[in-house]
């Protein structure tokens, strides 16, 4: 196969970490995974804390990921239960979305009442024009379809996992809902099963599902239910997940493309498609435009073993470690400049710019 250009990559669901969860990962390291990942840009979630939920606490973050990031980013605005989103509109023009986390997972914020959720989707409404990007599991996720029906809000449903879902989530947007769809690799290359080989290393949110899950999701990725392949990188210590309570999340910047140009072989997945996965399906949700002369190239026949020694990302660990996979990242560039090579990534800390939608 010949060479793929993407234009533009971008991860619209990362976790950055830093600020005072650095112990478990930096921006200046999850940026040169981005980079050697294939990544122009990443989305950062707002529940590292302090938590991102005033205009304030954003502006600080800009501040504090822009003098470190080796990539282009934005930031998310998260939706507090104890707020009245009073400063959506301070932060609409910086945020690139809203953050509603409508079941738990990690960190503190959880609007788990219908009221709260519903007020917090009218404020940003008012407020924006950015989507709402949620969080939702199982019947939340029913409930959360139901309420953008309701009150005509943009909404992207993040890692969504389950079969039934994808169908209900299909049908949805057959009737014309403003909604988008995510998924991650890891619910498409892993599955409930796993979680006794890797322990720890397979906890996430939500959790890992059984084969039909999985198969649902690879049909809605091919017939273009799914608009977005989003890697939820989510970074802990080694040490954290082999503890007695380890935490959600593994990382995920590095594996992403190749295992989507692995699906090219093993699942039929298409050459344009890919790139709307990966690229420009998020650039129009999130209403990003790449710069000029900002591209990735992926040589398609290169195959490799994803190896632990191999990654740059904080953690050092992966899941998929040991697997083969085809797609090796020979050159990320941004603004005409070469960031990654194929081996060395270029960009220094502060070097990436931030994003505004």
């Amino acid at each position: 196969m010949a060479t793929i250009r993407i234009p533009g990559a971008v991860d619209p669901h990362v976790h950055l970490r830093d600020l005072e969860w650095a112990h478990k990962a930096t921006v200046e390291r999850e940026t040169e995974a981005a980079l050697a990942g294939g990544y122009w840009a990443v989305l950062d979630m707002p529940n590292t804390p302090p938590n991102t939920v005033t205009a304030e606490r954003l502006r600080a973050k800009y501040d504090h990921v822009g003098a470190r990031a080796r990539c282009d980013f934005g930031l998310y605005i998260g939706a507090d239960a104890t707020a009245d989103g009073s400063e959506y509109p301070a932060a609409a023009g910086e945020a690139v979305g809203l953050k509603m986390y409508c079941d738990h997972t990690t960190g503190s914020l959880l609007l788990s009442d219908e009221a709260d959720r519903r007020r917090h989707l009218r404020a940003w409404k008012a407020a924006s024009t950015a989507p709402v990007a949620v969080h939702a599991e199982a019947q939340t996720l029913a409930a959360m379809v139901q309420l953008a029906r309701e009150e005509g809000v943009r909404v992207h449903f993040c890692h969504v996992s389950l079969a039934w879902e994808i169908e209900l989530l299909r049908a949805a947007k057959a009737q014309g809902l403003p909604i988008s769809v995510g998924v991650t690799p890891h619910h498409l290359y892993l599955e409930a099963a796993d979680r006794r080989r890797l322990g720890g290393f397979a906890l996430v949110k939500p959790p890992l599902k059984e084969r039909p899950d999985r198969e649902a999701l690879w049909a809605a990725v091919l017939d273009g239910t799914v608009d977005v392949i989003e890697s939820d990188h989510a970074p802990h210590t080694r040490a954290e997940k082999e503890g007695p309570n380890p935490p959600f999340g593994l990382p995920g910047l590095e594996t992403t493309v190749p295992l989507m140009v692995t699906a090219m072989r093993d699942r039929g997945l298409g050459e344009a498609r890919l790139i709307e996965l990966l690229a420009t399906n998020a650039q129009r949700i999130f209403g990003l435009v790449p710069p000029p002369e900002t591209y990735t190239l992926v040589d398609p026949d290169a195959s490799f073993l994803i190896a632990d020694a191999d990654l740059r990302c904080s953690p050092g660990w992966s899941p998929y470690s040991g697997m083969r996979v085809w797609g090796r990242v020979r050159e990320v560039r941004i603004r005409g400049r070469v960031a990654f090579d194929g081996e060395q990534v270029w960009a220094r800390p502060g070097e990436g710019r931030r994003l505004r939608p």
